[in-house]
């Protein structure tokens, strides 16, 4: 089953090799989850910096039958994001963290704290 993966860059202009990466990206992931139905990928400035220094902000919307996933955060202080691809890659690493997550619930996988007050089995 082939997701449909939307790309959008927010002010600044489209590139096709980022494009392809991250349907690279979406790809892989769908061979970890592929009842993945769609992916809205917004890639943009973090801030606005006319020379150096403009990190990249990637925010990730993914849809699940019965579950939806957002990644991506406020990139660190640090110098990584100011490579679009690194952003990328970030940003989908953490979605397959939410999606191993969910997955490991839904196989009951998750161990299970008994709640506070509540009588324990002998």
């Amino acid at each position: 089953m082939q997701a449909d993966v939307t790309i959008r860059f927010e002010g600044m202009a489209p590139s096709q090799a980022l494009s392809e990466d991250i349907q690279r990206h979406a790809d892989k992931l769908l061979q970890l989850a592929p009842r993945l139905q769609s992916f809205d990928v917004a890639v943009r400035h973090a801030e606005q910096r006319h020379q150096q220094g403009n990190r990249y902000l990637v925010r990730i919307h993914a849809l699940l039958a019965g579950a939806t996933f957002d990644a991506g955060r406020t990139p660190p202080k640090d110098h990584s994001h100011e490579d679009a691809y690194v952003a990328v890659r970030d940003a989908f690493s953490a979605l397959r963290r939410q999606l191993d997550d969910h997955v490991r619930v839904r196989r009951g996988e998750v161990k299970q704290h008994p709640q506070p007050g509540l009588m324990q089995p002998d």
